[in-house]
Formats: structure tokens, C-alpha cells, sequence
């Protein structure tokens, strides 16, 4: 597919993983990432892949892709974001790790909490006697380790259950 006299492709993947493997084998001047791929995403895999400053390969690349239109971000840039986004995942993963001890109603009924409803409101969302309500409550917070409802709604907003 080397349809430019002056650009060669070496490699292309179906996915993440395979994107990783390809360019650690053929160690590209630059890679072009789709964000949403199958297996490993394009913010992980690109993570993956040592990244390194500009050269006259990249920079003339730049300049083909700014010239049609596109945006781009600078190496140190992208690594920052990837940094973040990664951070970002990980503290995902924490919060997920956190929250597997529920069951998927315990799950609902303590996103309501965070939204500051009562067992009666969470029983009138959910279709629930209040009673029923609070037993979802009371087991979240054993299960948890929350030793009251505030504490419930921290835990809720820590794990980005609810956002803001």
C-alpha cells in the first residue's frame, strides 16, 4: 500500500496487541493509531510503543497532516495525555476492583445514594419497598466497609459511580 514515493508502510493491525508487536518488529519512523480498536486501545498501545522527539521523518510527516486539515499533538504532548489518560485507567481499574463485591442492584441503589436520595425516593426509582431499599443500603455499606451513608456517597463519587 506504498502509495507516495517517499512514504513506505511497513506494517498495519487489526488491534492494540498487534499494533504493539508490529512496531516493536519494524521500528516505524511514525505510527498512526486509531483510538478505538479491538483488545488493547490506541491510548494503551501507543503507551506501549517507546515514543521519541520529532525528527525530519516526523516533521515532514506533520506538515503533510496539518496540511490536510488534521490536527496534531506533539510527541511530549501525547505523552502527557497517554500519562493521564493511563493514570485515569488505573484508578478506573481501583474503583472497579472496589465495587465487584456488589451486586449489580446493590450497584444502583448506591448510585442513587450518591445522588442524595432517601430509601423511599431509591424505592419509588427502583420499584422497591423502602424496606427492601435500606437492605440494599445497609448491605453495600457492610460490604464496603462504609460506616454510614455519607461515607457511602464518598465512595460513590471515589469510584466515579456518579460524577459530578
Amino acid at each position: 500500500m506504498d502509495l507516495e514515493d517517499d512514504i513506505t508502510v511497513v506494517g498495519e493491525a487489526a488491534n492494540g496487541a498487534e499494533a504493539v508487536e508490529r512496531a516493536r518488529a519494524t521500528r516505524p519512523d511514525v505510527v498512526l493509531m486509531d483510538i478505538r480498536i479491538p483488545k488493547v486501545d490506541g491510548i494503551q498501545a501507543t503507551a506501549q510503543i517507546a515514543l521519541k522527539d520529532a525528527g525530519p521523518a516526523e516533521l515532514l510527516h506533520a506538515i503533510r497532516v496539518i496540511a490536510a486539515g488534521e490536527a496534531l499533538l506533539a510527541p511530549r504532548i501525547t505523552r502527557r495525555l497517554i500519562g493521564q489518560v493511563t493514570a485515569h485507567r488505573r484508578a478506573a481499574n481501583v474503583a472497579e476492583d472496589r465495587l465487584a463485591v456488589l451486586s449489580q442492584r446493590e450497584r444502583e441503589v448506591l448510585a442513587l445514594v450518591g445522588r442524595g436520595l432517601s430509601n423511599d425516593e431509591i424505592g419509588g426509582e427502583l420499584v422497591l419497598s423502602p424496606a427492601a431499599a435500606r437492605t440494599h443500603v445497609s448491605r453495600a455499606m457492610a460490604k464496603l466497609g462504609a460506616r454510614d451513608r455519607a461515607q457511602l456517597v464518598v465512595i460513590v463519587y471515589q469510584t466515579g459511580l456518579v460524577s459530578r
